[in-house]
Parts: C-alpha cells; sequence; structure tokens
C-alpha cells in the first residue's frame, strides 16, 4: 500500500477509470451482441436499430480511448456487412 499522498490519489483515480473503461467495454459488448441476436432472429428493422446503437457504442469506445481506431472501424464493418447481408 502506497504511504505518499499522491500514490494515494492515484490509485484511487486510476480505480474509477479503470471502472469506466470497464462500462464502456461491456456496454459496447453488449450492444453488439443485440445485433447479432437481431440478425439471428432474422429481425431486420430491429438488427438495423441495434445496429445504429452499437455503431454510437463503438465511436463512444473509440473516443474515450478503450477501442484502437482500426479495431472500432473493423466491428463497425463487420456488423454492418451482417446487417446488409439479410434479406
Amino acid at each position: 500500500m502506497a504511504n505518499i499522498k499522491s500514490a494515494k490519489k492515484r490509485i484511487l483515480v486510476i480505480n474509477k477509470k479503470t471502472l469506466r473503461n470497464k462500462m464502456v467495454a461491456s456496454a459496447t459488448k453488449t450492444a453488439i451482441k443485440k445485433v447479432v441476436a437481431a440478425v439471428n432472429a432474422g429481425d431486420k428493422a430491429a438488427a438495423s436499430d441495434a445496429l445504429r446503437a452499437a455503431t454510437k457504442a463503438i465511436d463512444m469506445a473509440c473516443t474515450k480511448g478503450i477501442l484502437h481506431k482500426n479495431n472500432a472501424s473493423r466491428k463497425k464493418s463487420r456488423l454492418a456487412k451482417l446487417v446488409n447481408k439479410m434479406a
């Protein structure tokens, strides 16, 4: 355990940031799963709505530095391709 005041503060700040990062990453994964579930169910309207929400979640995660921009772009592209393949 840290003894220096600034080190104690850094521990608190890092814990807070880690929690925020986990929350954003978890929300992003959930949004992606909703798109895949809608595609598997064959519901085009729900899939496109879920895709819109997932794209927003992925962009927010990218903006906050939780996802790399290329990783975010790849995820969005794959989800869009999945939804667009539905007939």
